[in-house]
């Protein structure tokens, strides 16, 4: 839907219809394949502070009102790697971003550093929302949330819903940028993050953010993102739809 949308004025002069263009793309075997996979990264068995959910109710309408942080696994058990990602909620911008071999909390502080570096609107007020992982619980992590005037929000149980930005965006970067390529080795891992991020930042437009990218999306306030509710629940979730 995204290619089509960029390439619209191309593919009408050509005659190529939305149909068209899916036929082609599985033709050559281009359509994205959806690839389900699992890996553990969050410990929430730890002595530190869980904080409540702050934004279970929360109609987000502005960019940097809230940000998830999540971490996705990359690589597989002789190479493995783990990307600590900070994404605003309102724009699905990814703020901070860092990758590693290890789950060390240093990771996490690291993409934490990088999207408070890239803040756009320091003077607003700003929840930080993340599961109950040890990395995010941790004194290190909290006290910069504190210095910084950030609210810390968390998951209250195991939901996926309950952080389905962060995980929405994992699956973004993995499917349609190729990240869970596995034989890689790390510094090369990382460049491919890099350019895939700015990529994804600048070029990729989103259906929740009416076909902006997030920086577009990031730039302004005005736009009322689209969201929508678990059947079960009267949970808002904003979502990009495939």
């Amino acid at each position: 839907k995204k290619l089509y949308y960029i390439l619209s004025e191309e593919l009408a002069s050509l005659g190529v219809g939305r149909d068209r263009l899916f036929d082609i793309l599985r033709a050559n075997k281009l359509l994205i394949k959806r690839q389900k996979s699992y890996h553990i990264t969050t410990n929430s068995h730890h002595r530190f502070r869980k904080h409540a959910n702050l934004i279970e109710n929360l109609e987000v309408t502005r960019p940097e009102q809230v940000w998830v942080a999540d971490i996705t696994y990359l690589g597989n058990r002789k190479n493995p790697m783990y990307l600590s990602l900070v994404t605003d909620a309102y724009s699905k911008k990814i703020i901070g971003y860092h990758l590693d071999n290890t789950l060390e909390v240093s990771s996490t502080v690291e993409a934490l550093d990088m999207a408070i570096k890239n803040r756009m609107y320091p003077d607003k007020k700003l929840i930080h929302h993340s599961d109950r992982g040890l990395q995010y619980c941790s004194n290190i992590y909290q006290d910069i949330l504190s210095k910084h005037n950030i609210k810390c929000s968390m998951t209250e149980s195991y939901d996926p819903y309950q952080n389905a930005i962060a995980e929405r965006v994992n699956g973004i970067l993995k499917q349609e940028f190729f990240m869970n390529t596995t034989h890689l080795n790390i510094k090369i891992m990382k460049k491919i993050v890099k350019q895939s991020i700015a990529i994804y930042n600048s070029k990729r437009p989103h259906w929740s953010c009416f076909f902006k990218t997030p920086n577009q999306t990031h730039q302004q306030n005005k736009m009322k993102i689209k969201s929508y509710r678990k059947k079960t629940s009267s949970k808002a979730i904003a979502l990009d739809d495939v």
